[in-house]
């Protein structure tokens, strides 16, 4: 092969194998306008991957539920169905905080309200949540990824520490003795 298609084959396929590093995880299994929406989420909700940033916001902490993690809610935003205004972000314990594991939508089911959808996605049939009785909901697990979709409605990975008020962020075992 001369010299000059040799290196546009090579330059192709370079550019392929990079495109296809950029894609997420999950992209396999979902359309690439959903993540081209998603990155609208992403943008909005990257600030509070530091938890106290969540709080000063107006989200408010929720306990634990298994498959499901803490859940901050914001009322504000109940109801909407805008990529950039969740209704709720869903934490999990770590050994150095709270960390983001997915956004969360809900709109409150009232009597002879249509089903919502976003992202080509109908929500979950209604579920009594605190503080906001029942509503349909649509997950988005977009800081953890989960083996069972991305729009699935619980994790199986997420559990709850047994002790649900204890300190994450400092090891028992830590010595923070500063004395030299």
């Amino acid at each position: 092969m001369a010299p000059r298609p040799l290196k546009a084959v090579l330059t192709v396929a370079a550019a392929a194998a990079f495109s296809l590093t950029a894609v997420p995880a999950q992209a396999a299994d979902d359309p690439e306008l959903v993540w081209t929406e998603l990155s609208k989420t992403y943008g909005a909700t990257g600030l509070y991957a530091y938890e106290p940033y969540a709080v000063a916001d107006g989200f408010t902490p929720t306990s634990c539920v298994p498959g499901v993690g803490y859940r901050y809610v914001n009322e504000k935003n109940v109801g909407a169905t805008d990529p950039e205004t969740p209704a709720a972000l869903l934490y999990e314990d770590s050994p150095y905080g709270r960390r983001l594991i997915a956004v969360e939508w809900a709109v409150k089911a009232e009597s002879g309200a249509a089903t919502p959808t976003m992202f080509g996605q109908t929500f979950q049939d209604p579920a009594a949540l605190p503080d906001l009785g029942s509503s349909y909901t649509l997950h988005a697990w977009i800081y953890k990824r989960n083996p069972s979709g991305l729009f699935n409605a619980t994790h199986p990975d997420v559990t709850c520490s047994t002790d649900q008020d204890q300190d994450q962020d400092l090891s028992p075992d830590l010595d923070l003795n500063l004395d030299i």
